[in-house]
């Protein structure tokens, strides 16, 4: 299931600006050959329609955490001045058990300051191992649903979806997707995406 925020509230899209993904490993291409991950895959994508053709800059590293993209979002915002913002976080705040207000805050701040410097956003919601309880999942995944209401920005609100749990698509760690799921996740990203280009 997809959520969309109203684009009239967004500011108008940088004609052909590039795409700036801010994520953690599930975008960093962990543990799967490099021009596999759904990144790259979109990049391609996106190469392949002319209309929508644009750069796409993978600024996603492995172990990011909210904290720590926010304090380098500033410098990519100025550097790459993209037409849209997608934002992948939150795995690494949940499994340090960060407070989900602390990483709502976080994700708020990244919003607010994609939007000041002219970018449409997305948010990818994502979720822990039930082990984690019913009670922090629920929270977690209110984190996004809220934002996204009160930001009124695109959401994806479970991007694993179809991925996680699912035999061959996960890494023996459980936690990462496996090439094979990386088209996957490119389709559960992209029809909330293609409005904001």
């Amino acid at each position: 299931m997809l959520l969309s925020g109203s684009l009239l509230a967004a500011p108008p899209a940088r004609a052909k600006g590039p795409v700036l993904v801010l994520g953690d490993s599930l975008s960093a291409e962990h543990n799967i050959p490099r021009g596999s991950g759904w990144v790259s895959l979109l990049e391609r994508k996106l190469r392949s329609e002319p209309p929508l053709s644009r750069g796409v800059v993978n600024a996603s590293i492995s172990g990011e955490t909210s904290a720590g993209a926010l304090t380098r979002l500033p410098a990519l915002l100025e550097k790459h001045k993209p037409s849209v913002l997608v934002i992948e976080l939150g795995g690494n705040d949940a499994l340090r058990g960060l407070a989900p207000a602390q990483l709502e805050a976080n994700l708020r701040r990244m919003v607010e300051r994609g939007r000041a410097s002219g970018a449409r956003v997305l948010l990818l919601g994502i979720d822990v191992p039930p082990n984690y309880g019913p009670a922090y999942r629920e929270r977690l995944r209110r984190t996004y649903a809220s934002l996204a209401e009160g930001k009124d920005v695109a959401l994806v609100p479970f991007f694993l979806e179809g991925v996680a749990l699912e035999p061959g698509l996960m890494q023996g760690d459980g936690l990462h997707p496996t090439a094979a799921a990386q088209p996957r996740l490119l389709d559960n990203v992209w029809p909330a995406l293609r409005p904001l280009l």
